[in-house]
């Protein structure tokens, strides 16, 4: 029987992992853009911390970074030297052994040359090309040193080269030479510009071996060649002049020839030429105790080089920077297959938030939210609000089922916007009797007084015309004008995000639960000006003296005589008193301490919101006495209410005064507890218990 084997999926992405989840970014993203953030910078914000449980750009940089540190802590640049030395001094004590064991003049001699070698590693391998040894042992340490550097050479140019080549006959170091020769024919020609594919083709079917990366054109090869070739030559930068001058002296020696550094200086010369941009001058500085060889010195280097690389891409500093830059499996290589995981799910997020919709470019080409992005940040704070609302003190858990008003016993066909509940017997009669009509007349319909087919063989489909819902005699409608605090005192103070979290709340509850009211946002700083819900969130703050309250009542006034038949509900936000109004002439009268002139033309714009009915409540932001007694005094002359919330509570204090305010509801019933249910649902209800009148 065959056994199934099960393991971690390694081949790409997880295809069982669940999509990026958008949500806390669209959430993070949005707190950003209303502190004055860009979209694009804030998404980059975002992208750089990371979320819950997922490690942002910042946190492999870092480990990039580390990485780095410790290959330059942990090695240097004498591990051949090193090996050459020990290989060098075994073979001279083997040698002497033998020698003091023979009794002959020669023997003599050859103890006073072994005696006097020059202190250089280098020139003391020079010295013994052409030494008689006697002893084998000898011999072969004095072999393996021409062995070793013909194989750290040629490691430095084709990783894996030094062990493939280990105990290498004259056979393998000849092919080598044949090799090198047809890649430096094959890379001239492709410098003087000829055609190299089928060239290219021939050198691959003979010597493919020496390439595990298995280039498929000759810029394949050539890039392979070329990183490398520079990563040798940072090597050799990175070296003191000293261990420079050694290593070309020794490098003579390799396998017993000079013709492999006449090959590789070729080869050199033709990288340089074909791949000028790969970084040949560069140098590191090694600092840490483990000695590396020249191939294992070059692989450091291109480790290195692999790291920069990474850096930048990590960073996202240049002009159309994309998640998709990073080379995950160089950074799987560098740091593990889970920071390329954590790199994709980065990319992946980046991509989804292009590509959902959710951010947009303006004809300017600036990008900025969408407004499906503004109802799914909406979506997010209306949450945030019931959650704070549902759990202050005085809350009592009543599960009951809400009227949706008194009945009229009238119904109507649902047209978008209603929420009123459905009248199900109607709905049904309705698709049963369009189900018959639509069937009737068919082929294979059932005899006279028999059930027709269609119903019995499908069944009765329900469609958005048969949908009929139960009037209500109630239908409130409100005129809603948010005034918001915009001058600087407000930013300074931290109530600037608040301010437009709240805005957005309300904006998207009017949107999506009360349709038929009509919401204006008014910002007031200097001057007050209508927006919309976009350029709200979207404002930065600015040095704005001057709070003119008044001409923020005169265009909430000019709101509410253009909804006669709503009822007006008007919401201040403010952490100052009025300092500005507008004169007669329309220009921008500004005094602090605030003029009585100024208190005066607020008040009377107030009256006259007071006289067309509507329903006020300040918001004070802050514990200012002068602000307090204003707001207190501002109040009572309309019967309005004074509300101090903390800042995190600003929204839920502005939403259930609307929802108290805005009178009688056809969506829950008279007075708050039903406007509440409207607001939030059965969710909410579920949640923890209801807010009480």
């Amino acid at each position: 029987m065959s056994r199934a084997r099960y393991g971690r999926y390694v081949d790409g992405p997880d295809p069982l992992a669940p999509p990026v989840d958008l949500a806390e970014a669209l959430e993070a993203i949005g707190d950003e853009v209303m502190s004055g953030r860009s979209p694009e910078r804030a998404m980059r914000e975002f992208l750089r911390r990371g979320g819950r449980g997922q490690q942002g750009l910042d946190d492999l940089a870092r480990r990039v970074a580390q990485r780095r540190r410790e290959i330059l802590s942990r090695h240097n640049l004498d591990g051949t030297m090193q090996q050459v030395r020990e290989l060098l001094d075994k073979a001279v004590l083997a040698e002497r052994k033998q020698l003091a064991r023979d009794l002959d003049d020669d023997a003599r001699f050859a103890e006073m040359r072994i005696g006097n070698l020059p202190q250089s590693t280098a020139a003391a391998v020079s010295e013994l090309s052409d030494y008689p040894w006697r002893s084998s042992e000898a011999r072969e340490a004095y072999e393996e040193i021409k062995d070793l550097l013909g194989r750290e050479l040629l490691d430095q140019r084709f990783a894996g080269m030094k062990q493939a080549l280990e105990g290498a006959t004259d056979e393998d170091r000849e092919r080598i030479n044949e090799m090198l020769d047809d890649l430096n024919t094959l890379l001239e020609a492709h410098r003087k510009g000829e055609p190299t594919d089928e060239l290219f083709q021939d050198f691959m079917d003979k010597h493919g071996d020496f390439f595990p990366e298995n280039p498929q054109n000759i810029d394949e090869l050539l890039d392979a060649l070329a990183q490398r070739s520079a990563a040798a030559q940072r090597m050799l930068n990175s070296m003191t002049q000293e261990q420079r001058d050694e290593l070309m002296a020794l490098s003579q020696q390799a396998f017993g020839s000079p013709q492999l550094m006449d090959q590789l200086g070729r080869l050199d010369d033709n990288l340089r030429a074909l791949r000028p941009g790969e970084d040949w001058g560069g140098s590191e500085s090694f600092q840490g105790d483990q000695g590396l060889g020249l191939g294992d010195g070059t692989g450091a280097l291109q480790d290195l080089a692999d790291l920069d690389d990474l850096a930048d891409a990590l960073a996202q500093q240049y002009d159309g920077a994309r998640l998709d830059d990073v080379d995950l499996d160089q950074l799987a290589r560098q740091l593990g297959p889970e920071a390329a995981v954590d790199a994709r799910t980065l990319a992946e997020l980046e991509r989804a938030l292009r590509q959902s919709g959710y951010l947009r470019r303006t004809s300017d080409g600036q990008l900025t939210l969408s407004p499906k992005a503004m109802r799914q940040l909406g979506k997010a704070l209306l949450r945030d609000v019931a959650d704070r609302m549902s759990s202050r003190q005085g809350q009592r858990d009543q599960r009951q089922a809400g009227a949706a008003g008194e009945l009229s016993g009238a119904t109507r066909e649902w047209t978008f916007g209603d929420s009123q509940p459905w009248d199900v017997t109607r709905t049904v009669t309705n698709a049963v009797l369009r189900t018959v009509s639509e069937d009737r007349g068919t082929p294979g319909q059932a005899s006279s007084g028999s059930e027709p087919r269609g119903i019995r063989d499908k069944g009765i489909r329900l469609d958005i015309r048969d949908v009929e819902i139960a009037e209500t005699e109630s239908r409130t409608r409100a005129a809603v004008a948010l005034l918001a605090d915009t001058s600087f005192s407000m930013a300074m103070d931290g109530r600037w995000v608040p301010m437009k979290r709240t805005a957005l709340a309300l904006h998207h509850l009017i949107r999506t639960r009360f349709r038929g009211d009509h919401l204006q946002l008014i910002g007031f700083g200097r001057n007050a000006r209508v927006m919309d819900i976009e350029e709200l969130t979207a404002l930065d703050a600015l040095w704005d003296k001057g709070t003119n309250l008044h001409h923020a009542l005169l265009l909430a006034n000019r709101h509410f005589r253009k909804h006669p038949s709503a009822q007006p509900v008007l919401l201040v936000v403010t952490d100052g008193e009025p300092t500005s109004h507008l004169t007669s002439s329309g220009e921008t009268w500004f005094s602090y301490p605030p003029s009585s002139l100024t208190i005066a033309s607020t008040i009377r714009e107030l009256d006259a919101a007071g006289r067309l009915g509507a329903k006020t409540t300040f918001f004070r932001l802050g514990e200012d006495p002068g602000l307090a007694r204003f707001v207190d005094q501002m109040a009572k002359r309309v019967d309005g209410r004074v509300v101090a919330p903390e800042v995190d509570d600003l929204g839920a204090a502005v939403i259930g005064s609307y929802l108290g305010d805005r009178g009688p509801s056809d969506y829950g019933g008279s007075g708050t507890l039903g406007a509440y249910r409207s607001a939030f649902g059965d969710w909410w209800g579920d949640r923890g218990g209801w807010v009480g009148d």
